[in-house]
This record gives structure tokens, C-alpha cells and sequence, in this order.
């Protein structure tokens, strides 16, 4: 357990000083992972000010995604690395067993009518394949590739907020500050139009169980 150490609390740091902070704080004696959590100045009421997109972190999440990919073509996704691979009989067996053992799932066009009868399934947990964050496709190879490369999707919550893990604490600095200025720059091109003053309100650092630490965001 890492001794803590006493910091600024209303300060707000650069990247690496907060990392640093971060890390002296560190509390757990397992692995912690580093997170992010952003509020923006959205309305989350306003439909057409909600944050949705997709950003591949270079170095990933440090959390390794179990990828399904609903499609005809088994073969192609198979090969591309996916976990688990089906069509009618793997939408069968959701519907009746109710077993869903993946993170996240693909679909091609052609088996997104197919999906209608688990959609209140997998729509509640986040798993609904969606051309919203890519996930409905024709490139299965390519989109299986990325998603296992560090491909994120991300969002705001019901109090306009953003939370995104970054990597493990372990990790070199430098991986972690470059998944850091990737995400960054990711939400910046997603802020919705019509928003008045700053988009991006604040932003802490800090590890899965660690105290916040206030970053310093440009413009």
C-alpha cells in the first residue's frame, strides 16, 4: 500500500503532475486501473445534446473485451478473433436461456431484423449492436480488430458527465498519457452543437480506489 500523500485538492494539474499524485495515492493492493470522469456543460435532457461516439485508445483499456458478432458468414468473424460467433441458433439461445457471456456485440446489416426478439435483452445492458458506435457492419474483420485493439465507446450519464478507465496504474507513464490525449481530443470533437459556454466544465483523475485529482484540461 502506498503511503499518501498530501496534494492541492482544489488544484487543478497537468496530466503527468496528477498521474503522479494519482500514483502516490494509491490505496489497493491489486492492479488499480486509472480513470477519467469529465462533466460537460450539456442539458443530458436535451436529446440533441447527448454524447455518443467511439475513440481507439492506443494502448487500450487493460481490459480485455469478450466480443460476440451475430452474422452469416461464422467463418470471417471466427478468424477476425471474435468470442463468439452465431446466427439464428445463438439468438435462440439468448431468447430462451437468457445467457449473455460478452462484453459487446456485433451484428451485419442483415441480421439486425433478426435481433428484434432479444433487443429487450440486450438493449437494458448496453449490448444492443447499433450503427451509432459501429457495431452494426459489413467490415465484421475490421470491426472485430479494432474492438479488440482498444476500441471504447463512450457517453454521458443522466448528470451530463463522462467516466472512461484509461489503462492500468502500472502501466508506463507515457502509454497512459497518450490514451489520455487521444480520449481528450475524441470528446472535444463530439460536443453537440448549440452548447453555451465551456463544454468541457472539469475533469478528475484518479485510480479505482484512489481520491480525485483535478486536471488541467486545454482548450
Amino acid at each position: 500500500m502506498s503511503k499518501q500523500t498530501n496534494y492541492d485538492k482544489d488544484k487543478a494539474h497537468f496530466f503527468n503532475e496528477a498521474f503522479k499524485i494519482v500514483k502516490e495515492n494509491a490505496r489497493a493492493k491489486f492492479d488499480e486501473s486509472l480513470e477519467i470522469h469529465i462533466r460537460t456543460g450539456i442539458d443530458p435532457k436535451k436529446g440533441e445534446q447527448q454524447i455518443r461516439s467511439t475513440v481507439v485508445l492506443p494502448h487500450g483499456t487493460g481490459k480485455s473485451k469478450k466480443v460476440a458478432v451475430f452474422t452469416e458468414n461464422e467463418k470471417e468473424a471466427q478468424d477476425a478473433g471474435a468470442d463468439i460467433v452465431g446466427n439464428e441458433e445463438l439468438i435462440k439461445k439468448i431468447k430462451t436461456k437468457g445467457i449473455i457471456d460478452f462484453d459487446i456485440a456485433v451484428a451485419t446489416p442483415d441480421m439486425m431484423p433478426k435481433l428484434a426478439p432479444i433487443a429487450k435483452v440486450l438493449g437494458p445492458k448496453g449490448l444492443m449492436p447499433s450503427p451509432k458506435n459501429e457495431t452494426v457492419t459489413k467490415d465484421v474483420a475490421q470491426t472485430v480488430k479494432e474492438l479488440k485493439g482498444g476500441k471504447i465507446t463512450f457517453k454521458n450519464d443522466d448528470t451530463s458527465n463522462i467516466h472512461q478507465i484509461l489503462g492500468k496504474l502500472s502501466w508506463e507513464e507515457n502509454k497512459l498519457r497518450e490514451n489520455f490525449e487521444v480520449f481528450i481530443e475524441a470528446v472535444k470533437k463530439a460536443k453537440p452543437g448549440g452548447i453555451k459556454g465551456d463544454f468541457i466544465r472539469s475533469a478528475t483523475l484518479c485510480s479505482t480506489m484512489g481520491p480525485g485529482v483535478k486536471l488541467e484540461i486545454s482548450k
